[in-house]
């Protein structure tokens, strides 16, 4: 009963608080940023097949993760539809991202909805890691995401079900394409190539989608007791992840597109501030604190053992 007054406490403080904030005005995209959205993964697969068709693997699993990170941002607007783009073309983007990053988008897209309905509610699987400790989230990557999947298929409607299962079918295909190329290689220099490229592709895409739980959401959602989420200033950092980790201006406001975000959060900063001071990444003083918390455990169990070893004090005990 606690539990549940004390979210709706803090749910009733989000609303009161996003009233004064105007967002609607960022809604809205140019033609030049619709492209963008459209197109931002799709130079970074191609160079990341390029440099593994060469065998220059660091560069490839760079480019790939620019790709799996662009990718994800244009599949998590597709989800609520702000990337511009009509309906038709919106599932289009999801199928082919699907068959793409190795992993059913839309059977994903009915638990994120469910997420943004219920965040980190009894109901939430996808925010569920959020509640283990960090190793536990890093550990359960690959058992989340066949519960997601299992969650998403439950909640999803007809006709979102049958392209997930399309989706599955076409990624299964994909997957036994390379898996036949590799035992039976044939002697042809660009098909032997393209099976090298496609295995490359295939496990890297495993591996991101296996460490989503902990970046994706662990890392944005853990530990948030004033707010839904957190979110992140460092502006490289969010450079380099393409405005994923302005988090809880998304989930305060999910129809506002990713170009967005970051004038959405200085709107908040000046607005709300008490909702935004959760990071994503510990700043100094945070590391700082963490050093001396446990310096000081550390320093108190060892003095501890010695008093409790010395004879004369245990005489006079």
């Amino acid at each position: 009963m606690k539990a549940n007054n004390a979210q709706a406490n803090k749910n009733t403080a989000i609303k009161n608080a996003i009233n004064v904030v105007k967002w609607q005005d960022l809604r809205s995209l140019t033609r030049g940023q619709i492209a963008y959205n459209v197109i931002l993964p799709y130079p970074f697969l191609l160079l990341s097949w390029w440099f593994a068709s060469q065998s220059w693997y660091v560069l490839a699993c760079g480019a790939s993760y620019l790709f799996f990170a662009a990718a994800f941002r244009q599949a998590h607007d597709g989800y609520h539809h702000s990337l511009g783009t009509g309906k038709r073309t919106t599932t289009g983007i999801l199928l082919l991202l699907s068959v793409l990053l190795i992993t059913s988008l839309h059977s994903i897209r009915a638990t994120h909805m469910e997420h943004h309905c219920n965040p980190l509610g009894d109901s939430d699987i996808e925010g569920s890691l959020a509640k283990v400790s960090w190793w536990q989230a890093m550990l359960g990557g690959v058992t989340y995401r066949l519960s997601i999947y299992r969650q998403g298929l439950r909640l999803s409607s007809r006709r979102n079900q049958r392209i997930a299962y399309l989706e599955f079918g076409l990624i299964a295909l994909v997957i036994a394409t390379a898996l036949v190329l590799s035992v039976f290689p044939i002697a042809v220099p660009a098909i032997a190539m393209s099976a090298q490229v496609l295995m490359y592709h295939i496990l890297t895409m495993m591996l991101a989608n296996a460490s989503v739980g902990i970046i994706a959401v662990w890392g944005v959602h853990h530990d948030c007791d004033e707010t839904v989420a957190r979110t992140e200033r460092n502006l490289l950092v969010n450079f380099l992840t393409f405005n994923l980790l302005y988090h809880v201006e998304h989930h305060l406001f999910p129809a506002v597109p990713s170009n967005h975000l970051p004038q959405l959060s200085k709107r908040l900063d000046a607005e709300v501030p008490h909702l935004t001071e959760a990071r994503v990444l510990p700043t100094m003083a945070n590391v700082v604190d963490f050093i001396n918390h446990h310096w000081h455990k550390i320093k108190a169990k060892y003095q501890s053992n010695n008093d409790s070893d010395c004879p004369i004090r245990k005489r006079f005990a």
